[in-house]
């Protein structure tokens, strides 16, 4: 006789089997009971410890079917012995996520000044972006900025950062700053002169940036000053190669990037 099975439940109303994924330090995955977000950094007997972009940390237990990963339901386990000890770090300083797929680009954009300063974005937090899926852009110059915000049309879902060059009380560039006025759109700046000068000066093996009499090309007299040859797109490249995290880069630059991504991808 044939012998049936004792589990007559048809196979499309059984559960799918859930892959079971190993808790590696760096890999992001998402708690659905409270929609926290983070990399793990910790795996220990029947529990896992989460970092979000944030920095803050959550233990949770490792249930079956407990987690999501890349919107998929996953159990996390217990990685095999041998497995990296530590998560290793972005340029920015945030968990590395090896193998991350970049997130579809949102509405939002950050918006900089000038070619230089969106490499120098790239260079430092492009890992960091390509997750939150932001794009950045250059305007070449910010005296069109708020006929630029205007076109943008920002919005609660399609925010729009704008990071600006000497942006101190009384400069132009405060003055353009201040008619934007959009809840939805934020201007930061940092102090300097050009973003070449947020780079710190011990990365490029100099004492201090030059300064450069009014009047004169502020780039060209640096170039002049420093004894290098007088092209700055050599002199930016230059510059460039010296940055390779953001402890290259002065903290009024750092804190104010941070503050756009965190506007650009705030829920």
């Amino acid at each position: 006789m044939r012998q049936y099975s004792a589990d007559l439940t048809p196979p499309w109303k059984k559960p799918k089997p859930v892959p079971e994924v190993p808790a590696e330090p760096g890999l992001v995955v998402e708690e659905p009971g409270t929609g926290f977000c983070g990399a793990v950094i910790r795996c220990e007997a029947g529990t896992v410890t989460l970092e979000d972009r944030f920095g803050k940390h959550r233990v949770f237990p490792m249930e079956p079917r407990g987690f999501l990963l890349e919107g998929r339901v996953v159990t996390l386990v217990r990685p095999a012995p041998g497995g990296p000890a530590r998560p290793t770090r972005t340029a920015s300083g945030s968990v590395a996520v090896p193998g991350a797929r970049a997130r579809v680009a949102r509405a939002g954009r950050i918006y900089v000044e000038g070619r230089h300063d969106a490499e120098l974005v790239e260079r430092v937090w492009g890992d960091d972006l390509r997750i939150e899926g932001v794009v950045v852009e250059y305007l070449e110059g910010v005296d069109d900025l708020p006929s630029i915000v205007s076109e943008f049309a920002p919005g609660a879902d399609a925010r729009l950062g704008v990071l600006v060059d000497h942006l101190v009380p009384g400069s132009k560039e405060w003055r353009i700053a201040q008619s934007v006025t959009s809840e939805h759109a934020l201007v930061v700046g940092h102090p300097y002169i050009d973003i070449w000068e947020a780079v710190k000066p011990s990365s490029l093996g100099i004492e201090a940036w030059p300064r450069v009499p009014r009047g004169q090309d502020w780039k060209t007299g640096v170039c002049r000053a420093l004894g290098w040859p007088e092209n700055t797109g050599a002199a930016w490249q230059r510059i460039l190669s010296g940055v390779h995290s953001y402890k290259d880069l002065e903290p009024e630059l750092l804190g104010r990037v941070e503050e756009l991504i965190d506007f650009v991808t705030a829920p």
